[in-house]
């Protein structure tokens, strides 16, 4: 793994306080209301069922230290919110050093409880009420050999416990959709109960609609949560998504890799779906916005990969990105590769033609009435 790649020894020294020993992402949840869907976008996307559940329908898939559990269990919460939402990230867990301290504290601060039914000999895993309802769990058995999955679930014979798959290596942000009027809420959740800060602000405007977000960090510097509103016009990409998602919720996952180049072609070739590449003006200016990047512009141009960062003091600190289109409802993956100790940046210099692209493609399904409707 590559210095790109975020460990806790490289933020420690940098990190604010940490009251809830916040540690990473540990995994997402999905459910899905109609049987095989997911499984078939994970394994497009390079996931491995390594192990099942004891007493559930529920398993796990991995790539590295990428963990997507599939809950398929009846009548269970995650089976509730499929049913409302759709396939779907239905729930996400952060690492925490103390699961139990973490848990009372939330409450101590607000936070509401969700009780997840455990069968005989289970663990009990502590949840709190996160955005749309979802469950925000705090686990802090992830030790090899001592995690919950080693404990919970039964391991598949002959499989290896951390396949590499095409190459993605961690979580490095799940990005939010809420309702107008409700990002300062759940900032302030996330800043409340487990000291996040914001680190990135946008106010993009489009031809004919926009947007806000928060960038919300972690004081261990490896979770990340973007949050995004429709701006006060209406009738843009998030007023989309919540009609479509039926609610607040994930509206993207962002995965991390240490070669994208590689990681796309071998996405390619597994059918994922990605977006099309900007027009040939865009990297034709990477030079001038991103003078001495020293990438080959033609391998990024052939794959769609966009290209971020600063260059300052002649030392190249780079993102980057590449999207996929939606795959679970209006759900959708992006794959990133951070360089030079790029660390907390989002792609907000490809932010607003990103914008601007899924605007145009919103008038062309008429979505929104552009101006040659």
């Amino acid at each position: 793994m590559t210095a790109a790649l975020p460990t806790q020894a490289t933020h420690d020294a940098a990190a604010w306080e940490n009251p809830m020993g916040l540690c990473g992402f540990e995994f997402i949840e999905f459910a899905s209301p109609e049987p095989g869907v997911l499984e078939k976008v994970f394994e497009q996307l390079g996931f491995t069922e390594v192990a099942r559940h004891r007493s559930k329908d529920v398993v796990l898939y991995r790539q590295n230290q990428i963990n997507f559990i599939l809950n398929r269990e009846p009548k269970s919460q995650a089976a509730y919110f499929a049913a409302e939402h759709g396939p779907s990230a239905c729930g996400m867990a952060f690492r925490v050093r103390d699961a139990h301290q973490a848990y009372e504290r939330a409450l101590e601060l607000g936070a509401q409880p969700i009780d997840i039914p455990t069968g005989p000999m289970e663990l009990r895993l502590p949840a709190i009420k996160g955005i749309g309802g979802a469950p925000l769990y705090l686990i802090d058995r992830f030790e090899d050999g001592k995690s919950i999955y080693d404990i919970d679930f039964e391991w598949l014979p002959g499989v290896d416990h951390r396949p590499k798959g095409h190459g993605l290596q961690l979580i490095d942000h799940l990005t939010h959709n809420v309702y107008r009027g409700r990002m300062g809420f759940w900032a302030n959740f996330y800043e409340r109960l487990f000291n996040f800060r914001e680190i990135r602000y946008f106010d993009i405007q489009g031809e004919y609609t926009g947007l806000t977000s928060k960038a919300m960090t972690a004081p261990d510097g490896m979770i990340r949560i973007p949050l995004n509103e429709e701006a006060k016009q209406g009738g843009g990409q998030i007023e989309e998504f919540l009609m479509q998602f039926n609610g607040e919720g994930i509206q993207h996952i962002a995965l991390i890799c240490d070669k994208l180049t590689d990681v796309v072609d071998k996405l390619g070739l597994a059918g994922v779906p990605l977006a099309t590449a900007p027009n040939d003006v865009y990297y034709e200016m990477l030079e001038g916005r991103l003078p001495g990047h020293g990438q080959q512009v033609a391998e990024l141009q052939s794959r769609g990969i966009l290209l971020d960062g600063t260059t300052e003091d002649g030392t190249p600190r780079l993102l980057l990105q590449i999207f996929s289109t939606p795959m679970l409802g209006p759900v959708f993956f992006e794959f990133i590769e951070r360089r030079g100790d790029f660390r907390d940046g989002f792609g907000e210099g490809n932010f607003k033609a990103l914008f601007e692209s899924l605007e145009r493609d919103q008038v062309r399904r008429g979505v929104i009435e552009g101006a040659s409707a």
